[in-house]
């Protein structure tokens, strides 16, 4: 068989994403629930002023072609392209989960403006690409591409739909097959929204498979499994009938999965297609949970809490968290912000194959007080993005000195600590650093049926100050969750 569980693709598709070769191809499935049509009903107009049955067509490119056939011309195909995605319709929260992820490389034969929008409403810019003459431009500062590979509905006369489209597809735009091929090649596809019907698509794929065999690489497609109909009401005869299509319906699916399985697709089913988000919050939630911001500032310190001892904990655990693979997000705390840095950077250049930017991300904020309140809308902003990039945050210490030079605690990890409430962040205080970070600690502690993953932990997070202890209890949490 050629399914795969669902723990499984998640397991795999999410180290795609993270180690950078993960990409997506989107169908019409995809747009439906922002408001726009699959291609059946697209083409249902069609097939009804030629007499035809939609049910009974099975090749939807020759109902097209026939209506073009019988009229002499496209334009009425054109317009109804264009009436049927030409309205400014919002992504839908799969797209928007999408075009959050970490990836690159975007195909579809989608003609809405959907994926673009979702990279664009996450301040991803975009480089698409709908004509063959567009591959040999570049987009300065691009954070992902788009191939749109059946055209848009901006240009609505060259967008594939008819069956001569698909004919001469390879001949009018070779490059697009191409380069689709070297994609399949080289990244791993997860295949949304998409029935593979698509002749063109099943012409590249051939073509893959020709080339490599069976040493093809491995995609995903999210397939929702045939399940019987309701009995209920039903009459004998009707139970029969809906008992025969069922068998046919379900030996029709297995035989097209194990034929997706030739070009190294392996099916995941699902139960519904409500089911889609949910996959897609986990797999982006693993993603962001290896993204962890840490939230902390000292100007006072203890006898407790030394100069030294602050430094020594915060570079040791900086250091143990790139060494287990982790991005650190700094907001260059003052007192934390350099220990943070110099750990992070001893950790990353110990080895051969790690980078700065894989691992360590800076973000410091204006130091200088003078102008504290012009700049605080910005600040907010600035900590809504920071925190919105990761998946934990860990807090700190959390005290400064006041404009009267005396001690007071920083309204900032306060701010922070709202933001990652609000964004369902994982959060870790580690009161035992006392100042700000007790008070966040005690508002958990109190809520702790909302942090359920730290209870075990709360004894120590709370009165542990040995450093040691409370690195390996913060590695325990981030490995538990």
């Amino acid at each position: 068989m050629g399914a795969i569980s669902r723990e499984r693709f998640i397991e795999k598709y999410s180290k795609a994403i993270n180690e950078g070769y993960a990409a997506v191809f989107a169908g019409a499935g995809l747009s439906i629930s922002s408001g726009y049509v699959d291609w059946k009903t697209l083409v249902t107009p069609f097939a009804k002023e030629l007499g035809l049955n939609i049910d009974e067509e099975y090749d939807l490119t020759r109902v097209a072609q026939y209506y073009r056939n019988e009229f002499r011309n496209r334009g009425q195909i054109n317009q109804e392209i264009v009436d049927k995605f030409s309205a400014d319709n919002a992504p839908n929260i799969n797209i928007e989960i999408l075009t959050r992820l970490p990836i690159y490389t975007y195909w579809t034969t989608n003609y809405d403006k959907l994926l673009e929008k979702g990279l664009e409403n996450n301040d991803r810019r975009v480089d698409v690409k709908i004509t063959e003459t567009q591959l040999i431009t570049h987009k300065y500062d691009r954070d992902a591409i788009l191939y749109k590979m059946h055209g848009d509905v901006d240009d609505a006369a060259n967008a594939v739909l008819t069956k001569e489209d698909y004919e001469v597809y390879t001949q009018k735009s070779p490059l697009f097959a191409r380069l689709l091929q070297g994609d399949l090649i080289s990244k791993t596809f997860l295949f949304i929204g998409f029935s593979f019907e698509d002749p063109n698509l099943t012409n590249v794929l051939s073509n893959t498979r020709n080339i490599l065999g069976e040493n093809v690489g491995v995609s995903y497609w999210l397939e929702k499994k045939v399940t019987e109909s309701s009995r209920i009401g039903k009459s004998g005869e009707e139970v029969n009938e809906l008992t025969k299509r069922f068998e046919i319906d379900t030996i029709k699916q297995n035989l097209k999965v194990n034929e997706l399985q030739r070009y190294g697709i392996q099916t995941v089913f699902i139960d519904s297609y409500d089911e889609i988000t949910d996959i897609l919050k986990e797999l982006e939630f693993i993603n962001l949970k290896r993204k962890i911001f840490i939230s902390g500032s000292i100007s006072f310190y203890n006898d407790i809490w030394t100069k030294e001892k602050v430094n020594s904990f915060c570079h040791t655990l900086a250091k143990t968290l790139v060494k287990n693979d982790y991005q650190i997000c700094s907001g260059f705390g003052y007192g934390v912000g350099s220990s943070i840095i110099n750990g992070a950077l001893e950790e990353i250049y110990s080895t051969k194959y790690k980078h700065v930017d894989e691992h360590l991300i800076l973000r410091p904020f204006p130091q200088d007080r003078r102008f504290e309140a012009e700049t605080e809308s910005i600040k907010q902003k600035y900590r809504t993005e920071m925190i919105n990039d990761v998946g934990v945050a860990i807090f700190l210490f959390g005290n400064r000195k006041a404009d009267n030079e005396k001690k007071e605690l920083s309204e900032g990890l306060f701010e922070e600590f709202k933001i990652a409430k609000e964004q369902e962040k994982i959060i870790i205080p580690i009161g035992s650093t006392g100042e700000a970070t007790k008070e966040i600690f005690e508002e958990i502690e109190k809520n702790i049926e909302d942090y359920s993953f730290l209870r075990a932990y709360l004894p120590i997070l709370k009165d542990s100050t040995d450093e040691r202890e409370l690195v390996s209890t913060i590695e325990k949490i981030l490995r538990e969750i």
